[in-house]
C-alpha cells in the first residue's frame, strides 16, 4: 500500500482516488486549486492533475520534499526544463505524461512507427484532429502535441499549427491540427495520411476517464524507489521514438 497525495481534486482527481483505493492504496491528502488543507508531506508519491498556473509549484514542492511526482497537468510546459533541472538537483523522481492512458501510449508508439514509414512517402500528407469535452481549457490537447512532435521527428514537417475547419496552415510545412470541443467527450485523436488514391488512419477513442486514472496510478506504483526523469514509455517498456 502506498500513501498518495492528490494535487488537483476535480473529475480526474476523483477518478484517480477511486482507482487507487481499489488497488489498495491510501489517499493521504487532497489539495485543490492550490489550497493546502491536508498535510501532504507524508506521501509516498504525489499525483498532480491540477491547473496550469499551479502545476509547476506543485511539482517543485514535491521534488524539494523528496517525494516522487507524477504530473498529468498540461499547459505549463514552458517550465518543463526547469522541472527536469530541479529533479536532477534534488536527485528526485519525476514523470510527466500528456496522457496516461495505456491505450494512448501504445497509440503513441504506433504513431511514431507509422511516421517513420511515411517519412519517405511524399505523396501522403498528414493531418491530426482531436475532440474533447467543452470544459477542456487548452487546445490543441497535450496528447495531440505529443503526437505531432513525434510525427515531425520522422517527416518533412517543420512544425504544427492549430487551424480551423476548412482552412490550411499559413506555412505549408506545418502539420495541421484541428481541435473540437463537444459535450462531455473524454478524448478522441484522429491521425490521417491522405494521398490522391487512398487514406491511412489511426484513431484512439477514450470511453471514459478510467483509462487515464489507471495509467496514472500504475505510474505512481512504478516510480517509487527510483530516481530520474521518466515517461510512460519507461513504465510500459515501450521503444523510444
Amino acid at each position: 500500500m502506498s500513501k498518495i497525495a492528490l494535487f488537483g481534486y476535480g473529475k480526474m482527481g476523483k477518478a484517480i482516488e477511486r482507482i487507487a483505493l481499489s488497488r489498495g492504496h491510501h489517499i493521504c491528502a487532497r489539495i485543490n486549486d492550490g489550497t493546502e488543507t491536508d498535510p501532504w508531506e507524508e506521501a509516498d508519491v504525489i499525483i498532480d492533475f491540477s491547473l496550469p498556473e499551479v502545476a509547476f509549484g506543485n511539482i517543485e514542492k514535491g521534488l524539494t520534499a523528496g517525494i516522487p511526482v507524477i504530473s498529468g497537468t498540461t499547459g505549463w510546459l514552458d517550465r518543463y526544463e526547469e522541472a527536469l533541472e530541479l529533479c536532477q538537483q534534488q536527485k528526485g523522481a519525476f514523470l510527466y505524461a500528456s496522457n496516461f492512458s495505456l491505450g494512448v501510449n501504445l497509440f503513441f508508439a504506433l504513431n511514431s512507427y507509422l511516421a517513420q514509414l511515411m517519412g519517405a512517402r511524399k505523396e501522403y500528407r498528414a493531418e491530426l484532429s482531436e475532440t474533447h469535452h467543452i470544459h477542456k481549457l487548452d487546445a490543441p490537447s497535450g496528447t495531440a502535441i505529443t503526437l505531432a512532435e513525434d510525427l515531425i521527428k520522422h517527416t518533412d514537417y517543420t512544425g504544427y499549427s492549430l487551424v480551423e475547419e476548412g482552412k490550411h496552415p499559413d506555412n505549408s510545412r506545418d502539420l495541421p491540427i484541428r481541435a473540437y470541443r463537444e459535450g462531455e467527450v473524454p478524448g478522441t485523436h484522429h491521425l490521417t495520411y491522405s494521398s490522391e488514391v487512398d487514406q491511412v488512419e489511426l484513431i484512439h477513442t477514450a470511453h471514459n476517464r478510467d483509462g487515464f486514472a489507471l495509467g496514472a496510478v500504475i505510474a505512481a506504483e512504478w516510480i517509487q524507489g527510483k530516481s530520474g526523469v521518466f515517461t510512460m514509455k519507461d513504465v510500459l517498456n515501450l521503444p523510444s521514438s
